[in-house]
């Protein structure tokens, strides 16, 4: 069923006038005739009819192809852009109008579309500019490649590669060329493109309701720039497909629409119609540009990527080729301040990709060797027993984890987690350095980066990295209990300066945080390290329960209502306290049951 269009606009009757409004406040270089509503025009700023010594380039059409024609009005393309009424063509007296205002001793070229209203109404113009003693030229510009050879007068629809024409005619008008070989290079150029659209939605003009022509699951190929039926309806494909097609359908043979054989040199326009994201228009590009030199034989110079000659606010895309010699990349690559051409665009194409950069080797890290050691120094085996502990104790608490995240985030903590714990426990028996606290930290980094996805993996990542990189600036492969609890300090200010957290934001930070603070204030009350260790876990421990009473200011947590996040703790809090009174109590154990060997020694 047909809907009534939502638009952010005024009065549809004046759509096209406020729109020139806009355009010429967003660019200064840009002015337009105080005609309005009957005339309506925009024109280089920096051209005076009279006085212009360069031939005047000037196009226009209907108004609803955004940027088209208007955005393109600038030195080196258009001098002016002709506006009509939304797909209507301009009445002669508004085209009359810019002739007038920018045309000089050199004359100017029409670049017109080939639509019936368009031809007659530019036509009529410039025959009566000719009458008042102005210099014109026309090139009618028919690059439409989705339907049979027409039959009759009415010839190949104007589309997309219209710009491509005013782009050459801009530069060579902008080199000074005089108009007859302005026209010749226009009129050589509108003969080597050939455009084909294929849209997932008609549109809808101002004021109007949207059509329904279109079901659910399909598409249109070959239709035209004002919503007009194309050459057939067919079922959605992948893109890949989409573009196949319609890239055979420009290069057929037996239609002979443009003069491009195998090893011929093209450019290549992929034109949004209005309502196609960027990300589409770039998989539509990448995947042309293959299939063009692979498939057809064709060497790909140039790619125009981007909305250039829309149809409001219709889903799909155009794609041009046009055969290109080097005097046509020439006038392509010439500068232009048109703000809608694409800057950045020229024959200087680097590799499309490069490798990935490598981490620094073992060898260049002072000869360390990640892997296990053979024999385990007393430290490396306390950081075994913690780090096995800690990633055991996570994995255990995979589903209450769940359950409380259910409740405040995603549901997935758990299983987070759990990835990440599994992952340190394998890579542990393989490839930590034990005996060098440092570098083992490092790896636990490298372990939870390559499996856990999401915020809690980039924040124990984080917590990894920022330890290493200050235990490495000690140089010393034991570690002071001092030494870790100043690793851990620095772990929580990364997290908090590049997370935002702080403490009360009800997120594992308010595990960590009471036990950075336990674990310094014991050491410097002259507790061992062992008793300074076990008492900063219990206040991990009652920092992660506190957060059933604090309101979350971090994470999806703080979408949800507080009411919801009252019953629950914080799920990334216990966690955090899990794993690390795990590690503590497994390292107060295994040196209790040391010394309890030790004692009952012979």
């Amino acid at each position: 069923m047909a809907s009534c269009g939502k638009k952010l606009i005024n009065d549809p009757n004046d759509v096209v006038t406020e729109f020139i409004e806009g355009l010429v406040e967003s660019y200064p270089g840009m002015q337009y005739l105080d005609g309005f509503p009957e005339v309506k025009v925009v024109l280089r700023a920096d051209v005076a009819g009279a006085k212009n010594d360069k031939v005047a380039i000037i196009s226009g059409g209907g108004s609803g192809h955004e940027p088209a024609h208007a955005g393109f009005v600038g030195e080196g393309m258009l001098t002016a852009a002709v506006c009509g009424d939304v797909f209507a063509s301009p009445q002669v007296d508004s085209i009359l109008a810019g002739i007038r205002a920018v045309t000089g001793p050199m004359g100017c070229l029409l670049i017109v579309k080939n639509y019936t209203g368009d031809r007659l109404n530019f036509g009529l113009a410039a025959e009566q500019a000719k009458s008042e003693g102005y210099k014109v030229e026309s090139v009618i510009v028919g690059d439409d490649c989705a339907l049979p050879p027409p039959r009759g007068i009415a010839g190949r629809r104007g589309l997309a590669g219209t710009i491509l024409v005013h782009k050459v005619a801009g530069a060579a008008a902008a080199a000074g060329l005089p108009l007859e070989d302005v026209a010749e290079e226009a009129r050589h150029a509108s003969e080597l493109v050939g455009t084909m659209g294929v849209a997932l939605s008609v549109c809808t003009l101002p004021g109007q309701v949207t059509p329904d022509r279109l079901g659910l699951g399909k598409m249109e190929l070959g239709l035209g720039i004002h919503g007009e039926p194309g050459a057939a309806v067919a079922d959605i494909q992948p893109v890949a497909v989409v573009v196949s097609h319609v890239l055979k359908q420009i290069l057929s043979p037996e239609t002979n629409y443009v003069p491009i054989t195998r090893g011929s040199r093209v450019v290549l326009m992929v034109n949004g119609l209005g309502a196609t994201p960027a990300m589409e228009l770039m998989i539509a590009a990448g995947k042309a540009v293959p299939q063009l030199q692979l498939e057809h034989g064709l060497a790909v110079e140039r790619v125009y990527t981007g909305s250039f000659m829309t149809s409001l606010d219709m889903a799909g895309f155009s794609i041009t080729i046009m055969k290109a010699d080097q005097s046509i990349l020439q006038r392509l690559d010439a500068a232009t301040t048109a703000p809608y051409w694409p800057v950045g665009v020229d024959g200087n194409r680097p590799p499309a990709k490069i490798p990935v950069p490598l981490p620094q080797s073992p060898s260049a890290r002072n000869d360390v060797s990640l892997c296990r050691p053979v024999q385990l120094s007393k430290q490396g085996i306390l950081l075994e027993v913690a780090i096995e502990a800690a990633a055991t104790a996570v994995v255990n608490l995979k589903d209450p984890l769940n359950e409380w995240d259910s409740k405040v985030g995603d549901g997935d903590c758990g299983s987070t987690m759990y990835r990440g714990a599994t992952a340190i426990l394998e890579d542990m028996k393989k490839y930590y350095p034990l005996n060098d606290a440092a570098e083992t930290v490092n790896e636990m980094g490298s372990s939870i980066s390559r499996v856990m996805g999401g915020t809690s993996g980039i924040i124990y990542t984080i917590l990894c990295k920022a330890a290493y990189a200050y235990l490495k600036a000690k140089a010393q492969p034991d570690v002071t209990s001092h030494q870790w609890a100043e690793a851990l300090e620095a772990s929580i200010t990364a997290v908090s300066k590049y997370g935002g957290a702080i403490a009360g934001f009800r997120t594992l930070l308010d595990a960590l945080i009471p036990a950075s603070q336990a674990l310094q204030q014991s050491l410097k009350a002259g507790e061992d390290s062992v008793t300074a260790f076990v008492l900063s876990s219990e206040a991990a421990l009652a920092g992660a329960e506190s957060t059933k009473l604090m309101q979350a200011q971090a994470g999806r947590s703080s979408y949800v209502s507080p009411e919801i996040v009252a019953s629950v703790p914080d799920p990334g809090a216990m966690a955090a306290a899990a794993w690390y009174r795990a590690a503590a109590l497994a390292v107060r154990n295994t040196l209790e049951s040391s010394l309890s060997a030790a004692s009952s020694a012979p």
